[in-house]
């Protein structure tokens, strides 16, 4: 049996990582006595542990608003904690191979709350291609690997995801719900999907989602460059490609992830 009591003498530990789990995509930035209610503690002992966790970077603080949210150190901790999975392991030939095959940038990427993660990527061998930044977060309805795995998640959390603010990035980016789960539909339809400009001008993404062999979502791969290469024609072929590719990886990827990349959407 095991024994879920924590150890002695953890006790500021285990306040401290309640506080971080007490962030959600819904509540990004909380004040103190937010966090107070939430983890039941006095404003005294929860400003001291928000005071470490903000010296070391695993918390932000906006003096204009006195609000406390996810700092860029625990950020890049857990894209880390990804890069080093099994799941990157396992995706990276496949990776290589499109990149090498189509001359363009690929990617692997996950969803994280209504974020997608650049976990990994190989750039592309043209001398204008699309830039890999690694960690990197994007807006779930403004990009391919987004769309992707919006069209394959449940109904209630794809339209959770949905009811929330859509920005308007391009004049080409989808800001109605109604349109883009439309588009879902034929996201679902193709076994792809594809953004035309939708996150940056000039930028088009096209990607498909790979699964485990109990059919979970495991994560998303993408090809995406300049608009000028990117034709619709091309697109549908690279689309076709990305679901060949991705059906392969599902075949042969054998789910040895931890939890946390086995899920709709991961929660921060």
């Amino acid at each position: 049996m095991v024994n879920s009591k924590p150890p002695q003498g953890t006790q500021a530990v285990i306040r401290a990582i309640k506080l971080l789990k007490a962030f959600t995509p819904a509540k990004p930035d909380l004040t103190l006595a937010e966090l107070c209610e939430i983890i039941g503690l006095t404003k005294t002992t929860t400003h001291r542990l928000l005071s470490a966790l903000e010296s070391e970077g695993l918390l932000g603080r906006n003096k204009a608003t006195s609000t406390y949210n996810l700092g860029p150190t625990i950020i890049a901790l857990g894209s880390q904690a990804m890069l080093t999975s099994n799941l990157c392991a396992s995706v990276r030939p496949v990776l290589e191979d499109l990149a090498n095959q189509t001359g363009e940038t690929t990617t692997l990427e996950t969803l994280v709350g209504n974020q997608v993660l650049v976990l990994d990527g190989v750039v592309g061998r043209h001398m204008v291609s699309a830039n890999l930044d690694i960690g990197t977060r994007w807006p779930v309805h403004a990009t391919s690997t987004g769309k992707a795995l919006l069209a394959s998640m449940a109904q209630a959390s794809q339209s959770r995801l949905l009811r929330l603010p859509l920005t308007r990035f391009t004049e080409h980016t989808i800001t109605d719900p109604e349109v883009l789960t439309r588009e879902l539909v034929q996201v679902r339809e193709l076994g792809y999907a594809a953004t035309f400009q939708e996150l940056e001008k000039d930028y088009v993404g096209v990607a498909a989602e790979f699964r485990g062999p109990l059919g979970n979502v495991q994560g998303c791969i993408s090809i995406g460059g300049p608009a000028s290469r990117f034709t619709r024609r091309r697109v549908r072929s690279l689309g076709v490609h990305l679901r060949a590719a991705a059906d392969s990886l599902s075949c042969r990827y054998e789910e040895q992830v931890d939890p946390m990349f086995s899920t709709d959407v991961i929660d921060t």
